[in-house]
């Protein structure tokens, strides 16, 4: 007669808090600056550029500061 298996352990989560919330605050940032740069007059190829420069930027920023 076998012992039946053990329970396998809980998965971890997806994201930690910290990493959801730096992508949350990236993403935020990047849409002001994306917003402002197309309110300012840029063309919104422009101001897609902008903002997914913000977003790269504030991510590594964010990740420093937030802890």
């Amino acid at each position: 007669m076998s012992l039946p298996a053990p329970p396998s352990p809980e998965p971890g989560p997806f994201l930690t808090v910290h990493t959801a919330l730096v992508l949350m605050m990236a993403t935020f940032i990047g849409l002001v600056v994306g917003g402002l740069t197309f309110l300012s007059g840029g063309p919104i190829a422009g101001a897609i550029l902008a903002g997914l420069t913000a977003s790269g930027a504030s991510i590594l920023a964010l990740r420093t500061l937030i802890r």
